[in-house]
């Protein structure tokens, strides 16, 4: 049986630390989240990185703006606090509702406080090992919870499912920046679970329950699920069949209990790391 990477756990060590870190601080670092509609699931994510927020001390601001909130109305929010001396780190809350484009507020936001990593001069930084105001808080979990149950990433062929801006992408050139050699695998990618099966660490970031099953996978790879959907009831699944596959791997995360809190702590992460850098302006 494969060993369980606990996520859970060792985000509340990184946590720790953090706070530790932030009671020796005399400005507290500070992050404006900004959530536009009603969809229950973000106003969860929201609440829970709020009450993460302020038990690390971090001042902590929440904007609630209504389903129909126009264009203008969230450019001046964002543009504001740009220009917000009190404001370290921007999260705009996706997704947004249907008559507003993602991209377009995302390049709104200083790259100096985009705490989720997404604008394009921070991807681009990214790609180039030009050092980032901030790295995707997902990638960046998965490769700080590789490192810590000390899996060999220089030299292995990691396989990622999923080529999504906010996690494939950016998970394939953090990977690349270790020495893996990488294989980036989406819908269209025929043989899938060939390809998967060439992995020493194989990740899935699709959002499709159960794709992963032990056809996918070879005897001792490490393998991620970052992938989340939710049945009718609300409760939580992950792209991996965890009952076959823990039986082939060696290394597996859970759902939950794996990337998930990784995520929070990476945000919490790249909060104080805003904070520490924008004071040197």
């Amino acid at each position: 049986m494969a060993q369980i990477m606990d996520g859970k756990a060792y985000s509340k060590e990184i946590l720790t630390q953090i706070k530790s870190r932030v009671e020796n601080l005399e400005n507290k670092p500070s992050i404006a989240v900004i959530l536009v509609g009603d969809d229950p699931a973000s106003k969860i994510y929201v609440k829970n990185k709020e009450k993460t927020a302020r038990e690390l001390g971090f001042v902590s601001k929440t904007f609630y703006l209504k389903e129909n909130t126009s264009v203008n109305e969230l450019k001046d929010l964002i543009l504001n606090l740009n220009l917000d001396e009190d404001t370290d780190a921007i999260l705009l809350q996706l997704p947004l509702p249907k008559h507003l484009v993602s991209q377009d507020f995302i390049e709104l936001i200083d790259p100096k406080k985009d705490v989720d990593g997404f604008h394009p001069i921070n991807c681009g930084r990214l790609l180039t090992n030009s050092n980032p105001y901030a790295i995707s808080c997902t990638p960046k979990g998965v490769v700080k919870l590789l490192k810590k149950y000390n899996v060999e990433i220089s030299g292995s062929n990691a396989v990622i499912i999923g080529r999504s801006n906010m996690v494939g992408k950016p998970l394939a050139q953090l990977l690349l920046a270790q020495n893996a050699t990488v294989t980036v695998a989406h819908s269209k990618t025929k043989n899938l679970a060939q390809t998967a099966r060439e992995a020493d660490i194989l990740i899935s970031a699709t959002g499709i329950k159960g794709l992963v099953t032990k056809n996918f996978v070879k005897e001792n790879a490490v393998v991620v699920d970052v992938g989340i959907s939710r049945d009718e009831s609300g409760k939580i699944f992950g792209d991996v069949d965890f009952e076959e596959v823990s039986k082939i791997a060696s290394l597996i995360t859970p759902v939950p209990g794996g990337i998930g809190p990784m995520t929070i702590a990476m945000l919490m992460e790249n909060t104080l790391e805003l904070s520490l850098k924008n004071a040197k302006f």
